[in-house]
């Protein structure tokens, strides 16, 4: 099969159902991978009830959201991998939409479709991320109105919990980064896309459902907010060439400093300061991009979508 569906698990058994069942109605022949990272609910029961003809891995501990999608990556041979998040019901068509995407140019690295929030289906959840200068991933179109976002367009980053990857190029580019654990990652892998050349884009054709932020438990929590700003250390410490990095170093912390006051504001200002040092002190177990001077070019074009999309989320 050219499509393999690759969904990474940790106690999600109660919306398991509706993602899984959402795929059974795909008009499109697909090979279903789930991980489980030794969920302590019923997913594995459930699984291997309901869905025995899917290929369940079986991790005896949390291995984390990157280490989950390679083994998945890892025990499949198609084509194309879609990724899911658990909590995630595809639309019927969705599939088919985002295939026929992706085949139009062999560019593309990855395709995001219209991701819309559960409880809510008037407002979006996610129409494609974007990186900026100040180290902040934006999640174009969150609670807006979904009718405003029905035009296809190239974006920074499809958002891992529905993406649709070209498997050459995670072959070319290599796959998440483990270190990450959780959150970022998805914006790592496309940033190194990019800085090969390639690129990503919204489909707003293929339409999903997500509940969101259901493995971390809430939006805002102590896991999720030091895990992400460690991260936000890893990101642009990975990829920009030592002379990037320095040129942009005042903004990205001008982008620390914004953020520390947001969560010290919920609360939480001790723990994103503890993770920016987790980053710092932790950032050589990273491996950096190595610089290869065939992509100087694509270093200039991804320094100016940086500066546009800080312009754009800053007076936009």
């Amino acid at each position: 099969m050219d499509l393999t569906v690759v969904i990474p698990n940790y106690n999600g058994q109660l919306f398991l159902k509706e993602c899984l069942k959402s795929l059974k109605k795909q008009e499109h022949s697909l090979y279903v991978i789930v991980v489980d990272n030794a969920s302590n609910d019923d997913s594995v029961a459930f699984i291997q009830k309901n869905y025995p003809e899917f290929t369940l891995i079986e991790n005896k501990e949390n291995l984390g959201f990157a280490a989950a999608v390679n083994q998945g990556i890892m025990a499949s041979n198609s084509k194309y991998i879609l990724l899911l998040n658990n909590d995630v019901q595809l639309k019927k068509g969705a599939i088919f939409n985002l295939l026929k995407c992706i085949e139009k140019d062999e560019n593309i690295f990855a395709v995001s479709p219209k991701i819309v929030q559960y409880h809510d289906r008037t407002k979006m959840d996610d129409a494609g991320d974007e990186y900026t200068l100040l180290g902040w991933t934006k999640r174009v179109g969150y609670g807006k109105p979904t009718e405003k976002y029905n035009v296809e367009r190239e974006i920074f980053s499809a958002c891992a919990a529905a993406a649709l990857y070209r498997r050459s190029i995670l072959d070319e580019i290599g796959y998440l980064d483990e270190n990450f654990f959780a959150y970022m990652e998805d914006v790592d892998i496309s940033y190194r896309a990019r800085i090969h050349g390639y690129k990503c884009l919204y489909c707003p054709q293929a339409v999903v459902y997500h509940v969101g932020s259901q493995t971390s438990g809430s939006r805002y929590n102590e896991f999720k907010t030091r895990l992400a700003a460690r991260n936000n250390v890893y990101v642009p410490y990975k990829n920009m060439p030592w002379p990037q990095l320095w040129a942009n170093l005042v903004f990205i912390c001008i982008g620390y400093f914004i953020k520390y006051i947001f969560f010290w504001r919920k609360g939480y200002g001790d723990i994103y300061l503890a993770g920016l040092k987790e980053g710092f002190n932790s950032r050589k177990k990273i491996d950096r991009v190595q610089y290869n001077s065939k992509n100087l070019r694509n270093y200039f074009i991804i320094q100016w979508i940086l500066i546009r999309n800080t312009f754009k989320f800053l007076f936009y």
